[in-house]
C-alpha cells in the first residue's frame, strides 16, 4: 500500500503498442525520487519568430507549467508559493491516483504520433532522482560542470581588505554560530556581550556575522547596562535590505559567475533560497536557462558584487545545493544564451531485448523524436492550462475566472477543496481567501485581486496574478494547437517535406514548392504557433489552423488581444528534432538502491563510481544525448520506449500493478 504521494515517482513505464501492458514491479530500496514523471529543463530565447520558446511577444518571456520556466529580464522575481500548508496534504497514493484519473493522457494535448518503427519496451523512470541528470551547454558549447570548489586568488587578496574575519569570536562564540547557522541550536539565537563596547567594535562584529555565517542577522540589544549583538536566523522570513556595500575593485568584474549544482530542486526555488540566505533580492542573480525540480542539475548563475568567498560559506549550511568553479566578469547571464542541454537519464528494469534497445537508440540517434510539447506543459489536474488559454483569447473572464477558482473533480489538498466549494457557494472572494493557508498560490492572488478590485475589473484582478504565470495559459493553447497539428501533418504526409511546407531562411519562414520539396528534408520543415505574425502552411493541413481556431471562437486573422500582453505574434518550431552526442549502454545490477550515475559531487568527493555485476538480475539502460534549448528529453524518452508520459496513464498502470 502507498503511503504518500512521492512514493509514485516509481511509475512503471510500458509501450503504448502493448494491448496487455506488463508492468515491472519497482525494486524495493532507498527512495530519492519525486512523483511524477514530468521532468525537464527549462530554456528560451528572446526571438520571436524562431521558435526556440514561447517568446511570442518578441522580448517577453514567460513562466509556463514545470519545464520551460523563465521569467522576463530586468524584471523582479515572484515566485507563486508551492501549496503546502499544514494538513493540506492528498494524504495518500490513492488520494493522488484518484486525482490523476482526472488528469489529462497524451492524446488530450495532441500527442499522437511516433517516427520509429520498433516494439516498444516497459521500464522504470526516476526511482531514483539522480537517474535524471542534466548539465547545461553554455553559448560556447562547452557542457557546464561542478569540478571546483576553491575561491579565486583575486577574491582572498580582497576579501581580507574587505571583510572581517573570524578573530573577533572565541571558539565557543564560533562553534554556537555555526550550529545557530545550520539549525541545530534550539534556543534560536547566539548573544555577544560586548564588553570593550565601541561602536567601531560593534560594526566588526554585525559584519563578521553577516560575511562568516550567511543566513544569519544581527541587532544590538541593552541588558541591565550592558550591550549585545544578538545573532539570529534570518532565512525564513521576509528577506531583508542587502548589507551596506563594500567598496567593489575596479579591476573585477561586478558579476560573480559560478555554477550551481542541485538535487531535487528548481531553480527559481534556488535562486530564492540563495537570496534569503545572502539578504539580497532574487533580481542580482541571472541564468542562461531555468532548470526543472525533480532532477539533479548543474548550471551557471551571475550574481551582481557578490564575492565568491562569500558565496562558497554558502557550502557549509546548504544541502541539496553546491555553488563552484567561480569567476569574475563584467556581464551578467542573459536568458537563453545556453546552447542546449545534456542529459543522463537512467531506466530501470527494462524488459526490451538487447536489439530493441539497439533498434530504439540508433533510431533516436539517426531519425530524433517528434518535438512535441510534453505533458508538463499542459498541467496535472482535471482543468488544463491551455483551456484557461483559450478563454483568455476569447475575452471570456467569467470562464477564466470559472476554470481556475470552481470545484473540479478528483483529490485535491484540502484547504483548495475549501476554498473552491467557500467560492461556488458564496461568490465572495474574502471569504474564499480565508480558506487559504498559503495567499500567493494562483489562487490565492486571484482571490486577493477580485477582493481589491471587484468582479466587474476581472481583467486587473487577474493581472494580480505574476505575468509569467498568466502567460503560460495563453501559451499552453498555443503548444496544444501546435502538437495537434503537427499529429495531423505527419499522419497526412509522413516523414518528408512536401508542397506547401513551411521552412525557415535566416529567420524568416518560405513556403516550399514541389520542386523544392524535393531538395528539403523534415528536418527542416517548421510548423506555426498561431499568432499574427506567422504564415501557415499552404496544404491542407495548414488550412486546418483555421478551422480548428473558428472552432474554438478565435479569429485567425486577428490574434491581436485587447490586452497588450494577451496578443500573440506567433512563433515557428521544428517538426523533427535529431539529439546530439546520443550513447547508451544496457547495465546489469543487483542493488535497487545504488546510484548509476557518477555525479559531479561524488567526484568532488573521490568518490568511486558505482560499480556493476554483469550477472545482475536487473537491467537498466542508461542513455545520454543533448537537446538544443525548449525541447522536451521526456519526449526523446516517450520515443525510445513507446509509452504514453502522462502522470494519468503511469499512475493508472501503477495501480494496476498495486492491486
Amino acid at each position: 500500500m502507498l503511503r504518500g504521494r512521492a512514493q509514485l515517482s516509481q511509475l512503471s513505464l510500458c509501450p503504448m503498442a502493448d494491448a496487455e501492458p506488463m508492468l515491472v514491479p519497482a525494486p524495493g530500496g532507498e527512495k530519492r525520487a519525486c512523483p511524477a514523471l514530468e521532468d525537464e529543463v527549462a530554456h528560451s530565447t528572446k526571438r520571436p519568430r524562431v521558435q526556440k520558446d514561447e517568446n511570442n511577444r518578441g522580448g517577453h518571456s514567460h513562466k509556463p507549467a514545470q519545464d520551460e520556466a523563465e521569467e522576463p529580464e530586468g524584471e523582479e522575481t515572484e515566485p507563486l508559493e508551492e501549496e503546502d500548508g499544514e494538513g493540506a496534504g492528498l494524504g495518500s497514493g490513492e488520494a493522488f491516483a484518484e486525482m490523476m484519473k482526472h488528469g489529462l493522457t497524451e492524446l488530450d494535448v495532441g500527442i499522437q504520433k511516433f517516427v520509429s518503427e520498433h516494439k516498444g519496451f516497459s521500464g522504470i523512470l526516476k526511482e531514483r532522482y539522480s537517474d535524471f541528470v542534466v548539465h547545461e551547454v553554455n553559448k560556447e558549447g562547452k557542457t557546464v560542470q561542478l569540478d571546483d570548489l576553491s575561491v579565486p586568488e583575486e577574491a582572498e587578496e580582497a576579501s581580507v581588505a574587505e571583510q572581517p574575519g573570524s578573530e573577533v569570536f572565541t571558539e565557543e562564540q564560533k562553534h554556537q554560530l555555526e550550529q545557530l547557522q545550520l539549525f541545530k541550536k534550539k534556543e534560536g539565537n547566539v548573544s555577544i556581550e560586548m564588553a570593550d563596547d565601541t561602536k567601531e567594535k560593534r560594526t566588526l562584529v554585525h559584519k563578521a556575522v553577516k560575511t562568516l555565517y550567511p543566513g544569519l542577522e544581527t541587532k544590538t540589544e541593552e541588558r541591565e547596562g550592558k550591550k549585545f549583538i544578538v545573532a539570529y536566523h534570518a532565512a525564513g522570513q521576509k528577506a531583508l535590505a542587502a548589507p551596506r556595500k563594500h567598496s567593489w575593485p575596479k579591476s573585477r568584474g561586478a558579476f560573480c559567475h559560478f555554477v550551481l549544482y542541485k538535487e531535487n530542486k528548481d531553480t527559481m526555488e534556488a535562486i530564492n533560497v540563495l537570496s534569503k540566505f545572502l539578504r539580497m533580492r532574487p533580481n542580482v542573480f541571472s541564468y542562461m536557462g531555468t532548470k526543472d525540480k525533480r532532477a539533479i542539475t548543474v548550471q551557471e548563475i551571475a550574481v551582481l558584487k557578490v564575492t565568491a568567498e562569500r558565496l562558497s560559506q554558502l557550502n557549509k549550511c546548504l544541502n541539496n545545493f553546491k555553488l563552484g568553479n567561480f569567476c569574475y566578469k563584467k556581464h551578467p547571464l542573459k536568458l537563453g544564451e545556453l546552447r542546449g542541454n545534456h542529459f543522463t537519464v537512467v531506466i530501470r528494469n527494462i524488459t526490451g531485448t538487447d536489439d530493441q534497445v539497439q533498434q530504439a537508440m540508433t533510431s533516436l540517434r539517426e531519425t530524433g523524436f517528434i518535438n512535441y510539447y510534453g505533458m508538463q506543459r499542459f498541467g496535472t489536474t482535471a482543468v488544463p492550462t491551455h483551456q484557461v488559454g483559450k478563454a483568455i483569447l476569447q475575452d471570456n473572464w467569467n470562464e477564466v475566472i470559472d476554470l481556475i477558482l470552481k470545484p473540479r473533480p478528483g483529490a485535491e489538498k484540502g484547504y483548495l477543496v475549501k476554498c473552491r466549494e467557500e467560492w461556488a457557494q458564496s461568490q465572495d472572494p474574502e471569504a474564499a481567501l480565508k480558506k487559504l493557508p498559503v495567499k500567493r498560490c494562483v489562487e490565492g492572488q486571484l482571490l486577493r485581486g477580485l477582493s481589491m478590485y471587484g468582479k466587474k475589473n476581472i481583467i486587473t484582478a487577474f493581472a494580480m496574478i505574476p505575468r509569467n504565470n498568466r502567460l503560460m495559459y495563453i501559451h499552453s493553447y498555443q503548444s496544444f494547437m501546435w502538437n495537434t497539428m503537427v499529429s495531423r501533418r505527419i499522419e497526412a504526409f509522413g516523414l518528408k517535406a512536401v508542397e506547401g511546407d513551411l521552412v525557415l531562411r535566416g529567420g524568416t519562414a518560405f513556403v516550399l514548392s514541389a520542386a523544392e520539396a524535393e531538395t528539403h528534408s523534415i528536418q527542416d520543415v517548421v510548423m506555426p504557433l498561431p499568432g499574427f505574425d506567422v504564415i501557415y502552411p499552404t496544404h491542407h493541413v495548414g488550412k486546418g489552423y483555421r478551422e480548428k481556431l473558428s472552432a474554438d471562437n478565435l479569429d485567425i486573422d486577428n490574434m491581436r488581444h485587447r490586452v497588450r500582453d494577451y496578443s500573440l505574434a506567433g512563433a515557428y518550431r521544428r517538426i523533427l528534432i535529431k539529439p546530439s552526442d546520443v550513447s547508451w549502454e544496457v547495465i546489469n545490477y543487483d542493488d535497487p538502491r545504488i546510484s548509476l550515475v557518477h555525479t559531479d559531487v561524488e567526484k568532488l568527493e573521490d568518490q568511486p563510481p558505482p560499480v556493476f555485476n554483469k550477472e545482475g538480475k536487473y537491467r537498466a539502460l542508461r542513455m545520454e544525448f543533448s537537446l538544443p534549448p525548449s525541447t522536451y528529453a521526456t519526449m526523446a524518452i516517450r520515443e525510445v520506449l513507446k509509452m504514453d508520459t502522462s502522470i494519468k496513464n503511469q499512475t493508472q498502470l501503477n495501480t494496476i500493478w498495486l492491486n
